[in-house]
């Protein structure tokens, strides 16, 4: 079945769209990006605990990965570059931040206000990613830039704060 446009609709059950939209918390209504960033939260806490910074690393880079195919497909399906109801890169970028803490809330509130933050700032090279790569690669690639600041930035302010972390950063 086609759209007006010409583009493939997708069923609510579609894998891609179960997955680029993590589950539908992208299509909740007002800021897609902070409700696929919380969605990610629980799912972060299991990881964290079954196997600890080192297995959320790999479920980060796999998220990305499965991102990059997801995302594309949603984004063909409908239309449009980079649809706002794409929440999968917030997910692997939101773990990404992560990465650094430990099951605890502190590490956890840090975390996410740093990644919202860089991810909405779209600091270099993040921005530059999300315009020049095609499709799923642009719209994922921009919020693993903004996980890997979070994560150095949730470091450096769980240190200097002396708040418990997983990993250090020694220079």
């Amino acid at each position: 079945m086609r759209s007006a446009h010409g583009h493939r609709k997708m069923g609510w059950y579609d894998p891609a769209r179960l997955l680029a939209t993590w589950f539908g918390s992208g299509l909740l209504p007002g800021a897609p990006g902070t409700w696929g960033s919380l969605a990610a939260l629980p799912f972060a806490a299991v990881i964290l605990w079954i196997g600890g910074s080192a297995l959320l690393l790999v479920a980060s880079t796999l998220v990305f990965l499965i991102g990059i195919w997801a995302s594309n497909r949603y984004a063909e399906s409908i239309g449009k570059k980079d649809p706002g109801a794409v929440v999968i890169d917030e997910v692997a970028g939101q773990w990404l931040a992560l990465t650094p803490v430990c099951l605890e809330p502190v590490g956890f509130l840090v975390g996410f206000a740093l990644f919202r933050t860089f991810d909405i700032l779209k600091t270099w090279p993040a921005n530059w990613l999300e315009r020049s790569l095609p499709g799923g690669l642009g719209i994922m690639s921009d919020d693993m830039v903004a996980g890997f600041y979070s994560a150095i930035g949730t470091v450096l302010l769980l240190d200097l704060f002396g708040i418990a972390k997983c990993w250090t950063v020694t220079f």
